[in-house]
């Protein structure tokens, strides 16, 4: 996602490779491990929304929130690979980003495909990817918890961009996130995933065996669309019921009531944090 785990030079490298409501109890989208749990009741929110790599200080968020244009942001809660510090991200912040009326979305940047090019702190291996999922999964449920993210909130998994036609290293990111999703669903988490619609989304999108896939797809295409509809490249039946967000502008430099952040775009129609 941007810049907010790399450096400038190597994300457009790595992308390279690859070419406001608010509703309790919306539906949740088809996942079969999920049925013989009694899941609290989805937080889905429909609206603008914005992701940027440190989350904003609480009088910034303020401020945000005043000017009305974005109704939810994205947080990153954690991973190995995530690019920046967050000082301000507490539970305490959460709390009073939330009462500001803010939703949130908890991002987790876990492990990075093999074949990806550039170095990362933590890859997966063919060997290690499902051992990896799942212990990721635990930590990213351990992160998001501590900062007051409920069970049945969900967790986007960030995978950048790979080659998907290195037939081993596209298996053995499936493996990682099947791994991921499917424990995260064990602790009653929601399974979310951050790809491009060139290669890591594609991926998951155009899987044959859709076992213990994430359910709820946020795609980067940058085409300055604000919509999870007209641009959607996959089969229409897919991630519906409020299942998909769209990131369709990147390094939006923008001033909104005495604060200036530089951030990335979504039109959102998907699960956020339930938090309070």
């Amino acid at each position: 996602m941007s810049s907010h785990r790399q450096s400038k030079k190597r994300r457009y490298a790595t992308w390279a490779v690859a070419g406001a409501a608010v509703v309790a109890g919306a539906g949740i989208a088809a996942q079969a491990s999920m049925a013989a749990t009694t899941w609290p009741a989805q937080r889905t929110y429909t609206g603008r929304a914005f992701d940027t790599c440190t989350a904003p200080s609480l009088s910034a968020m303020k401020a945000w929130r005043t000017d009305g244009y974005y109704g939810a942001a994205a947080v990153y809660v954690g991973g190995k690979n995530r690019g920046c510090a967050q000082p301000n991200l507490t539970a305490s912040w959460v709390k009073s980003v939330s009462s500001a009326g803010w939703k949130l979305v908890p991002l987790y940047v876990g492990a990075q495909p093999p074949c990806q090019t550039g170095s990362s702190p933590e890859k997966i291996t063919p060997a290690s990817a499902a051992s990896l999922g799942t212990s990721d999964a635990n930590d990213a449920v351990a992160k998001a918890a501590a900062l007051g993210m409920k069970t049945g909130s969900p967790i986007y998994l960030d995978m950048e961009a790979y080659d998907t036609t290195n037939t081993a290293c596209n298996n053995a990111v499936l493996t990682y996130v099947r791994a991921f999703s499917k424990q995260l669903r064990a602790k009653t988490y929601r399974s979310g995933y951050y790809g491009f619609t060139s290669s890591s989304a594609k991926a998951v999108a155009n899987a044959k065996d859709k076992t213990d896939l994430p359910g709820n797809l946020w795609y980067a295409l940058w085409d300055k669309q604000s919509t999870t509809t007209a641009d959607w490249p996959f089969g229409a039946s897919q991630f519906t019921d409020h299942s998909r967000a769209h990131q369709y502008l990147v390094n939006s430099k923008e001033t909104r009531g005495g604060y200036t952040i530089t951030v990335d775009r979504d039109a959102w129609d998907a699960p956020v944090a339930i938090t309070g």
